[in-house]
């Protein structure tokens, strides 16, 4: 498919002109490039990092849930139910980001209140109670990685595919247009000079014979 030229006029000036954009765009592509190649790289490190904070969440909740089921058939249900409602607390959640290549990723830490009682009573419970509170806090933070991780994936896929069309239109639409363009003024030019030394000739030939 021919490139389409891009209008400017035929003159040197417009040439080192056109030679220069064409240098520059060769450099940012090459920055570009080298930005999607790293993005790309930290979006495979976190997908392997999410498959294994989703393994990782799914024994946490097993692991909690067994604890439960145990601590139920000790305490009864109404008994248990009482207890966990007594655990109740507010949790918060401190946000931030960080940089990769020029793309803003998110990133979630869970604030703990180290003032914060257990808010049960440790000696009418069994021990079953404080660990389905363990796991309930590691179920918590595992479900934080993992929103951390999904919504890095989802900026970084995004980012990526935006870099992807910039790399797109500078090899396929810019560097080539700019290219072609140089091109032709560069037969214009010599097609001009081939006139131009034609003319000349004729006009010593003619000179000659008068």
């Amino acid at each position: 498919m021919p490139q389409q030229l891009i209008k400017v006029r035929p003159t040197k000036i417009e040439m080192i002109k056109l030679r220069r954009r064409l240098s520059l765009a060769s450099r940012i592509q090459k920055i570009v490039k080298d930005r999607l190649s790293i993005l790309v790289m930290e979006f495979l490190q976190i997908a392997r990092e999410t498959v294994e904070a989703k393994r990782k969440l799914l024994d946490e909740f097993s692991e909690a849930y067994r604890a439960l089921s145990i601590a139920a058939g000790y305490h009864g249900y109404i008994a248990l139910e009482k207890e966990l409602l007594a655990t109740e607390r507010d949790l918060e959640i401190v946000t931030g980001s960080r940089n990769i290549a020029g793309a803003r990723i998110p990133s979630f830490e869970l604030k703990r209140d180290e003032r914060a009682t257990k808010g049960y009573n440790i000696i009418d419970t069994s021990s079953w109670l404080d660990q389905i509170a363990q796991l309930s806090e590691k179920c918590l933070e595992a479900i934080i990685v993992l929103a951390e991780l999904q919504s890095s994936l989802e900026l970084l896929g995004r980012e990526i595919n935006r870099t992807k069309r910039i790399v797109n239109a500078l090899e396929y639409l810019t560097i080539p247009s700019l290219q072609a363009t140089i091109k032709f003024l560069y037969m214009k030019f010599e097609e001009k000079d081939r006139e131009e030394k034609s003319r000349l000739k004729r006009v010593k030939v003619l000179l000659e014979q008068g």
